[in-house]
């Protein structure tokens, strides 16, 4: 039972995201920044204030870290398969300048 806890913990924790989720990422954090800033550049502007400015590029920059960093499930959907490990070949040694080290 604790066991089974600890893995669902662990799983939560560790983050799998894919290739293309980590390309998803990029591409969201990268447009949300962009925009929220323009948008707060253009508010501050029409409201001639600094800290509107400040707070909605803020609140972009949250929105932006709730999007991006938590490992979404929409971030593993195209997981990669990797191939089976290969058992090791203990004792085999290396060779170097032709004298075999272990």
């Amino acid at each position: 039972m604790a066991d089974q806890l600890l893995k669902q913990a662990q799983d939560l924790f560790e983050g799998q995201i894919d290739f293309e989720g980590q390309k998803q990422t990029e591409v969201f954090s990268t447009y949300l920044l962009a925009g929220s800033g323009v948008f707060a550049l253009i508010l501050g502007l029409v409201q001639q204030d600094i800290y509107v400015t400040l707070w909605v590029g803020l609140a972009g920059t949250a929105l932006t870290m709730l999007v991006a960093i938590p490992p979404w499930p929409m971030y593993n959907e195209n997981p990669e398969n990797w191939l089976p490990a290969k058992e090791s070949l203990v004792g085999t040694g290396i060779e170097v300048d032709g004298k075999k080290i272990n």
